[in-house]
């Protein structure tokens, strides 16, 4: 298991804080929630190999696309 800590900032307060995400599991989506306002936080995790990156994409998900 490959375990990373990254800090990110909820999009509904703005509060920064960490999150724990698993590398080892390839693209992920899940909810979590703000340890300040407690709404949930959208997280989207790419992992790109070959660059050996981590691309993490967060948003409340309640955005409207037109």
């Amino acid at each position: 298991m490959k375990l990373i800590s990254k800090p990110i900032s909820c999009p509904h307060c703005g509060h920064h804080q960490y999150v724990t995400i698993d590398a080892s599991c390839g693209d992920q989506e899940y909810y979590d929630d703000c340890r300040i306002c407690c709404n949930p936080i959208h997280i989207r995790m790419h992992l790109d190999e070959n660059l050996r990156k981590i691309q993490l994409f967060i948003d409340s998900d309640d955005e409207q696309i037109y």
